[in-house]
């Protein structure tokens, strides 16, 4: 019995360890000695993705972060270019697990000698989809990059999930931009 409470324990635990480790994790990152006050205007540069209708649909969630916060799109010449990078990786992971605590010859088990045993495991494989999508804005006179926010989120087999997904991974990437000068 006890063995069987730890098993179920260990099982419980490495499920929510799992579970937190793939959710979602946006970062963000900026140039400390510049002042996000002079921007006002961006402008598009490359959007690099595996899938061309994904373009469209970062574009228009990074749009809508920065219109919320006043700022203005500009066909070329903003203050500011942006960049994306949008990429796809396969991960897999291991799970096993016990059906039965099992008998089995051990020391110092109850019956003299007769100890508890794992019984019989089973293992699965998992494989799972990780999309990282990577904002850059780069002042647009002197080159540097000044801002950059990255994403990664276990993919969906549904399109409108990942949709959504991306649209709120933006929003919680644009969440306390513009950065504050130090």
């Amino acid at each position: 019995m006890r063995i069987q409470r730890r098993i179920s324990l260990f099982i419980a635990t490495a499920t929510f360890l799992l579970s937190t480790s793939f959710a979602q994790q946006v970062k963000t990152d900026y140039d400390r000695g510049t002042d996000f006050k002079q921007y006002k205007s961006y402008s598009w540069g490359n959007v690099r993705t595996p899938n061309p209708l994904w373009v469209k649909r970062i574009k228009a969630a990074v749009d809508s972060a920065l219109l919320s916060k006043g700022w203005t799109q500009v066909r070329s010449g903003g203050n500011v270019s942006i960049m994306a990078m949008e990429m796809t990786q396969d991960h897999q992971t291991l799970n096993t697990y016990y059906d039965s605590f099992g008998g089995g010859w051990g020391w110092g088990g109850r019956f003299g000698g007769l100890g508890d045993g794992f019984g019989q495991s089973t293992t699965t494989q998992e494989t799972y989809r990780v999309g990282t999508l990577i904002v850059d804005l780069f002042d647009s006179s002197t080159k540097q990059l000044i801002w950059r926010g990255s994403s990664s989120d276990v993919l969906s087999d549904k399109s409108n999930k990942n949709i959504k997904n991306l649209n709120r991974r933006v929003a919680k990437m644009f969440n306390s931009f513009p950065p504050r000068r130090r």
